[in-house]
């Protein structure tokens, strides 16, 4: 199993393999077909109120990391999900719309996934 992360603005590549977005609103200016994506799992996505005190401010990463991965072990359904997804490809992409590709909850996800994608 292959997991990667790309930001969705990038362009759609074979070596993507399954292309899901992990964003819980739609890109700003991406069309559907411009996005090239096989899924969209919003359900997974930080909520609303977590996403707007990150503000994606790097100053608050390491408290956003731990909130969000709180999020995570409280939603086993959307987790599941993902995992299922992991088990049906041998690559897939998590797509992020941040424009910081350090600190955004791609990064945070695929840890968190690959942590118990092992188990």
């Amino acid at each position: 199993m292959t997991l990667k992360i790309k930001r969705i603005y990038h362009p759609a590549e074979k070596p993507d393999g399954y292309r899901v977005l992990v964003d819980r609103i739609w890109p700003r200016g991406l069309t559907k077909e411009q996005a090239s994506l096989d899924q969209w799992v919003r359900d997974v996505a930080p909520s609303t109120a977590l996403r707007k005190w990150f503000g994606h401010d790097p100053g608050k990463w390491i408290e956003f990391r731990s909130r969000y991965e709180n999020e995570l072990h409280a939603n086993p359904k959307a987790v599941q999900s993902l995992l299922e997804i992991l088990k049906s490809h041998a690559t897939v992409t998590l797509l992020f719309g941040a424009t910081d590709e350090d600190h955004n909850q791609a990064v945070v996800l695929a840890a968190y996934l690959k942590r118990h994608f092992a188990r």
